[in-house]
């Protein structure tokens, strides 16, 4: 039998300096296993963050608040229970330009590692 289980209590809290708070349930930063992430996240108000091209699909599923996904020329906003699924290679921007935190979990495949995201 090839099964293996994981038990994770605490999630890793990620370190950002854009008052963002990121704790990784599994993926490279937590437990540096599976070819997978998955984060919940909250975003304070006024956050942004630059363009980016990923090299991983990424879900985003927002749980409270609002966020702003820019893809192109298209401003897609997300609302509680909303979600969105952005390819690898797409050419996107995340952001909470609005007046109320947003906290949402983020699902990526392959796991997001700063080397995979490629920020402008």
């Amino acid at each position: 039998m090839n099964a293996k289980y994981i038990k994770q209590i605490n999630p890793f809290m990620v370190p950002v300096k854009d008052n963002k708070i990121i704790y990784e349930h599994f993926g490279s930063a937590s437990i540096n296993e599976g070819d997978y992430s998955i984060a919940f996240m909250t975003a304070p108000a006024g956050w942004s963050e630059p363009y980016q091209v990923g090299d991983f699909d990424e879900v985003t599923l927002v749980l409270d608040g609002k966020k702003l996904i820019e893809i192109d020329e298209e401003k897609i906003e997300l609302i509680k229970n909303q979600s969105i699924l952005v390819k690898k290679g797409t050419r996107v921007r995340y952001s909470n330009p609005f007046d109320k935190e947003c906290s949402y979990v983020s699902f990526c495949i392959p796991a997001f590692t700063i080397d995979r995201v490629k920020r402008e």
